[in-house]
């Protein structure tokens, strides 16, 4: 197993940077004539917008990040049950707040006990409570006290729920997961293989290569007779989204594989793999259902993959070695708090709705490049209200 590595600053500052354009991008709804290649591509198109390529570069990240955590952990003597018990809990946690937040989408506004908005304040609410980094010095009685109220917020909403969709009335269900869900599958199924490989370059490569042709055999339709099986067991994002996280577990090891001397040799095969995605993605393109986010296809896998590739390198150039970091500084919050700056907005847009058309901005600040700023600076201001509530630790920690 790979040696405990010092901490890469390079991925926290890229994660930092890639949740402030996750945040943007997810606030381009409340404007107005947004260009085309700025949003995100339609279902039926085959194109690449700038927002179809965040979801995947955190994925990549949450693949960056597996290695040094887990080996932090075995250098520490962590043990194998603490350290799936660890994967798990972390797991876990995504897994519901997503099951939560895509069960947002079909939240039944006129026959619900309770509006749209306060139920999602109050299941933010309860994420906090239950997943707050709590100090150690935090007094344990206290601390059980506010954990098992969120978990029994978290309940009471479940039980308040109404949601509506063509059927009828329905409840909760995990439909496609949500974001948190998606990355808490590919996270789990990824760490698992890392933890059972020990760092090994093949075995990794070759998880890689196989999320890469299950997922482009599902979109060739040869897996079309396993369709069955697909309510009971199935790999998320048919095979997408544990490919960008493997192939961010791959990237990671060969800097840590060759962290010492900073060879060339590291350099030239990143290089070559970033090429390698790009190209590939463009080659099956006209085979395999063009580029597009929401049908997963191998195309859109690969050519994020590259560009997350090489997003990584610079970053890794600008950082590790010619220790750059104060360029980022100001947002440095959102790669250390990332999970509360992620859901911060949703606490923000959920008393919007429920002051609406008050707090409304005029259109003239919502529209075209005075949009787009208003949009850049949203992002700015939740990062800094992130890095204040950190001071005061108050963040989520999984």
């Amino acid at each position: 197993m790979t040696q405990l590595p010092k901490r890469l600053l390079s991925i926290d500052i890229f994660r930092a940077f890639t949740m402030f354009l996750m945040i943007f991008v997810n606030d381009l709804w409340s404007l107005k004539g947004v260009p085309l290649w700025l949003d995100h591509a339609t279902v039926t198109e085959d194109t690449l917008g700038f927002a179809d390529t965040i979801f995947p570069a955190f994925l990549f990240i949450v693949g960056l990040s597996i290695p040094p955590a887990i080996s932090a952990r075995i250098a520490k003597g962590g043990s194998q049950k603490n350290i799936l018990a660890y994967i798990s809990a972390r797991s876990f946690a995504l897994l519901v707040m997503g099951f939560y937040h895509v069960n947002l989408e079909n939240y039944n506004k006129a026959g619900a006990l309770l509006p749209k908005p306060v139920w999602q304040i109050l299941i933010t609410v309860g994420f906090f409570l239950v997943w707050l980094d709590y100090s150690p010095s935090f007094q344990k009685r206290a601390k059980a006290i506010l954990q098992w109220t969120g978990v029994s917020i978290l309940i009471l909403m479940a039980v308040f729920y109404n949601g509506l969709n063509e059927q009828g009335i329905v409840w909760m269900r995990p439909q496609w997961w949500g974001i948190l869900g998606l990355i808490g599958w590919a996270y789990l199924l990824c760490a698992v293989i890392f933890y059972y490989s020990k760092s090994r370059i093949s075995v990794l490569t070759g998880a890689l290569i196989f999320f890469s042709l299950f997922n482009i055999l599902v979109n060739t339709g040869w897996l079309d007779f396993l369709d069955p099986l697909k309510s009971y067991i199935w790999i998320v994002g048919n095979g997408s989204m544990p490919a960008l996280t493997m192939a961010g577990i791959l990237v990671s090891c060969l800097y840590l594989k060759f962290r010492d001397n900073k060879s060339r040799y590291y350099w030239l095969t990143l290089s070559a793999i970033g090429i390698f995605m790009l190209a590939g993605g463009f080659v099956l393109r006209p085979f395999l259902g063009g580029i597009s986010k929401i049908r997963a296809t191998p195309s859109w896998v690969m050519i994020c993959t590259g560009i997350s590739i090489f997003c990584f390198m610079l970053f890794n150039y600008l950082i590790d070695i010619k220790n750059e970091q104060n360029w980022f500084a100001v947002i440095m919050p959102a790669g250390t708090s990332t999970l509360t700056v992620y859901l911060l907005p949703y606490i923000h847009y959920a008393f919007y709705n429920i002051f609406y058309p008050a707090s409304a901005l005029p259109l003239m600040l919502r529209t075209g490049s005075i949009g787009i700023i208003k949009s850049l600076l949203y992002s700015l201001v939740i990062i800094m209200i992130t890095g204040l509530l950190e001071k005061k630790r108050i963040r989520l920690k999984i």
